[in-house]
């Protein structure tokens, strides 16, 4: 019995949390009432995950490719005016698709407390400008920062501390410091591995909440959360991955032959990294150069995570919405900014996005419960924005090596047979 029990996969796990939280809001709503604190305390762990795996990552990512920028110099300016650029790009695709079909509509997150989660955002909204986002970014202690999970504040640090380690002179100072950050990484996703065997718990206690506070209707909020991002991302590939691949000359039938099979790998395994070694090789024969494909494909998992921005766009007014707070355009943009800044360094792994999204809600004082909400369909969703990423880290290779001249696709080489799965 325990055997079979340890065969149930985590994704499957969260289906029957789910089940179980539904079943409990439709017929014992006074139950249900009481499950919010097994919630609380998931989205508690998950507020501790913030701080330092943004900071790990943030300083690795930089500090990390430091010497590699040194050397390759100009393909890196282009490589990330490109990522910067693209990124940008999909952030306002997810917002544009999130204020149209307005998923969150409907739900009501907290209950009675919704009127004091719209008083708490218009305390803080009522300060966030472009001129306050500034200020407020610069820390006066880093540890005064990360006791209030102010995640400007610590990226902010995060960069400076990143750039200053890339001009320590070569030696174990330098080694230490980077091996500490890397180390601080490896251990913090791990953490995050160990939290989400919780997740279920959590999960369901928060969807049986939500259900037997708002009902049924929140099952179809969850359903066209997961419409509006896959629609948001076929409008992203369509509307500027294809004009991109166009405006470089990039044949897209090759093209396309040569991603499909490691995309189908991180569809269905909701893992980057696990297509990472067939793409980087279905790539070099597709006729990018090996030095451009090494640092672009590495680098943009870090920096060019297309489906992953999108995605958080969509997911943070989704619980705006779900909180019932208008958000204002201005407002908007300030968020647009910050995610633009925060959803850098965080590699494909899975839950990264997860830990973004807690941060910028936390600094815009919105509700964490929609996390736990969204988690119950986020293994469909990760699976969309896992292969856009991957595409479009393949293609930014590509662009890369036509923008230095260097791009020889198949029917210009005798080409090496594609890596197949």
């Amino acid at each position: 019995m325990f055997s079979l029990l340890r065969r149930v996969t985590l994704v499957q796990w969260i289906a029957i949390a789910i089940v179980i939280g539904v079943l409990t809001g439709v017929f014992a709503p006074g139950v249900a009432a009481n499950l919010k604190i097994f919630s609380t305390l998931f989205l508690r762990m998950i507020k501790s995950i913030v701080v330092p795996i943004i900071f790990g990552t943030l300083v690795v990512g930089i500090a990390g490719h430091g010497d590699d920028v040194k050397r390759i110099g100009r393909l890196a300016l282009k490589s990330f005016v490109y990522f910067e650029i693209v990124t940008t790009i999909a952030l306002f695709v997810g917002l544009g698709a999130a204020n149209l079909t307005r998923p969150g509509d409907g739900i009501r997150i907290g209950g009675t407390a919704g009127a004091a989660v719209g008083t708490e955002f218009a305390s803080k909204s009522t300060q966030v400008t472009f001129s306050g986002v500034m200020e407020h970014m610069v820390p006066q202690s880093f540890f005064e920062a990360a006791a209030h999970n102010e995640v400007l504040q610590i990226v902010f640090f995060a960069v400076i501390f990143a750039i200053a380690l890339t001009q320590v002179p070569a030696g174990r100072a330098k080694e230490t410091m980077l091996l500490f950050c890397e180390g601080l990484s490896q251990v913090m996703f791990k953490f995050t591995g160990i939290v989400m065997k919780y997740a279920p718990i959590g999960i369901g206690a928060a969807i049986g909440y939500v259900v037997g506070e708002s009902g049924l209707g929140v099952l179809w909020n969850l359903g066209k959360l997961v419409l509006t991002l896959y629609g948001a991302l076929v409008v992203f590939i369509l509307c500027v991955l294809v004009p991109v691949a166009l405006i470089a000359r990039i044949p897209l039938i090759e093209f396309i032959k040569h991603v499909k099979d490691p995309a189908i790998i991180a569809f269905s395994t909701a893992s980057s990294e696990a297509a990472l070694p067939m793409a980087m090789k279905n790539m070099e024969a597709f006729g990018v150069p090996q030095r451009i494909v090494s640092f672009v494909l590495p680098t943009g998992y870090s920096f060019n995570l297309d489906g992953s921005t999108l995605y958080l766009s969509v997911a943070l007014l989704f619980v705006a919405q779900a909180a019932g707070v208008e958000l204002p355009f201005g407002t908007q943009m300030v968020m647009l900014f910050t995610l633009m800044i925060t959803s850098k360094g965080i590699a494909g792994i899975a839950r990264a996005s997860l830990v973004i999204l807690s941060g910028t809600l936390v600094q815009f004082g919105l509700p964490l419960e929609g996390v736990a909400i969204i988690l119950g369909v986020d293994a469909f969703m990760d699976m969309a924005r896992t292969s856009v990423n991957l595409v479009g880290n393949c293609l930014a290779s590509a662009v890369m090596a036509r923008w230095e001249g260097e791009l020889q696709p198949p029917h210009q080489q005798n080409a090496e047979p594609l890596l197949e799965s």
